[in-house]
């Protein structure tokens, strides 16, 4: 049944929604540049840092859009990585139980923290580079790792791994 789900779907996925925000973002980081050069936003005193806000806010946008960039090339770059394997590495989608919880999480380099729906079933996406991500690097069936969260430590044990 899981392993029908095509982990490239994921990643094409992934790759479709950040296409979707680096649209957005190029778009707000142009109209950002544009009213931070534009007449009507010129100093009116001393105290009028309009123009300059919205000069940093600008670079915080276009910074934005290189990053969700490198986040598609990263992902393109693992679409063409992906092989079946027995230990969960980058591009493993992994079921995993947590206080009798079992979910689906797919191992990636960049948008940890999404939710898909695949197939109609529910994949979590998670970071390499997040506690989670970074724990369950290399493990495979019927191992186990811990997480301390501010409330608590958790236990994963993992279930499957495709």
């Amino acid at each position: 049944m899981l392993q029908t789900i095509d982990k490239k779907k994921i990643v094409e996925v992934l790759i479709e929604k950040l296409n979707t925000e680096l649209k957005e973002v190029e778009g707000a980081a142009k109209s950002t540049r544009d009213l931070a050069t534009a007449d009507d936003l010129k100093s009116e005193g001393k105290y009028d840092t309009r123009a300059i806000e919205a000069g940093y806010l600008a670079s915080a946008q276009s910074k934005r859009v290189e990053e969700i960039k490198m986040d598609i090339q990263m992902l393109e770059d693992l679409a063409t990585q992906i092989e079946p394997a027995s230990k969960l590495q980058l591009g493993s989608l992994g079921l995993i139980n947590c206080n009798g919880q079992e979910r689906l999480y797919f191992l990636s380099t960049t948008s940890g923290g999404s939710m898909l729906m695949i197939d109609n079933h529910p994949i979590l996406v998670i970071s390499v580079f997040s506690p989670i991500g970074d724990a369950a690097l290399g493990l495979g069936v019927g191992e186990s790792f811990e997480v301390e969260t501010p409330k608590e430590t958790r236990q994963y044990d993992i279930v499957e791994v495709y």
